[in-house]
C-alpha cells in the first residue's frame, strides 16, 4: 500500500477514546448508532513478527466490496497492549437473529429476502478467493452465520475477512471449535489442517441450508431433503410455502453440492 494511503488508514489512541467515550460499556459492539465499529484485538492475540502483523494489516485493507465488511483504519496502542481496528458499523447486527425463530415473529425473513442473501454471500465469497491487483487471493476460513452481518436494505457483509492474517496460530485454531460445533468445518480439515477455498465453499452450503430451514443447526434430514427436494423436510414453515419451487430446487442443489463431504464434488 502506498505510504501516504496506509497514513490514512492510522487512527491515534486519543480519536479511539473520543469515539468510544474512553471505551464506555455504553458504547459496546452492537449497542449504539455510531458509523463504525472498533474491534479491540489485544497484544497477545497478534502475530508477534511485526513485518508478518503488518503484511496482514496490508490484506486487511486491501478488500473493498459490497458484500464484506470494510476496514476504515487501526490504531496500534502500547499503554492499552493492543490494537484497534475500525470497521463500518453494520446496524441490523449477524444472521443468527434471523434463525431459529417462532412463527410470527418479526424477524422471519421473507423468502425472497433468503434469495437476496444467499446470492450476496456468495459475492462476498467470490471476491475473497479471487485475486486481483493490490488485492490477493483470500480464504476466509471461518465463515459462519455469526460472521454474515446484515445491514439495514438485508445486504449481507462478511466480516473478519482476513483476519486470521493478523492473529497468532493459537487464536486462529481455537475459533476452529465453534465451527466444528455448527457443521461449518469441512471434513478434510481433519486430515490436512489446511484451509482452502473449498472449506469455504463448504461452509457457505452449510449457510444456505440454514438459510433454508430457518435452523441454526442443519439437521440430516434436512440435508436429506435439499438432496431429495422433498420440500417440507428443508423449507422453513414460518414461511408458510410462500417460496418459488424452481428457486428452492436449485437453492437446495447449490447447498448439497457446496456442502458435500468430497471437496472434488464442491463447486
Amino acid at each position: 500500500m502506498d505510504s501516504g494511503i496506509w497514513q490514512s488508514f492510522r487512527f491515534n489512541l486519543e480519536e479511539i477514546e473520543t469515539a468510544t467515550q474512553y471505551f464506555s460499556e455504553s458504547n459496546l459492539l452492537g449497542k449504539n448508532g455510531s458509523a463504525v465499529v472498533i474491534k479491540s484485538i489485544s497484544k497477545t492475540s497478534c502475530k508477534s513478527d511485526d513485518s508478518e502483523f503488518l503484511k496482514g494489516l496490508n490484506v486487511l485493507a486491501s478488500l473493498k466490496h459490497e458484500n464484506v465488511v470494510r476496514l476504515r483504519g487501526f490504531c496500534f496502542s502500547k499503554a492499552r497492549g493492543g490494537c484497534f481496528l475500525v470497521y463500518d458499523f453494520i446496524p441490523n447486527e449477524n444472521l443468527l437473529q434471523y434463525l431459529d425463530v417462532k412463527d410470527g415473529d418479526g424477524t422471519v425473513v421473507d423468502w425472497s429476502t433468503r434469495v437476496s442473501i444467499v446470492k450476496g454471500i456468495a459475492k462476498g465469497i467470490a471476491y475473497l478467493h479471487e485475486y486481483k491487483v493490490n488485492k490477493p487471493s483470500l480464504v476466509h476460513q471461518n465463515i459462519s452465520a455469526e460472521k454474515v452481518l446484515v445491514d439495514h436494505r438485508f445486504n449481507p457483509l462478511l466480516s473478519d475477512s482476513g483476519l486470521h492474517n493478523i492473529l497468532t496460530i493459537d487464536i486462529v485454531f481455537g475459533s476452529l471449535k465453534a465451527s466444528a460445533a455448527m457443521g461449518y468445518l469441512a471434513s478434510e480439515y481433519a486430515n490436512t489442517g489446511r484451509f482452502t477455498e473449498k472449506s469455504d465453499v463448504y461452509a457457505f452450503g452449510t449457510l444456505v441450508l440454514q438459510l433454508l430451514s430457518g435452523k441454526q443447526k442443519v439437521t440430516s434430514s434436512v440435508r436429506l431433503g435439499a438432496e431429495t427436494r422433498k420440500y417440507q423436510d428443508f423449507i422453513d414453515s414460518n414461511i408458510h410455502g410462500r417460496f418459488f419451487e424452481h428457486e428452492a430446487a436449485k437453492l437446495a442443489r447449490i447447498a448439497w453440492l457446496c456442502a458435500h463431504e468430497c471437496p472434488i464434488e464442491r463447486p
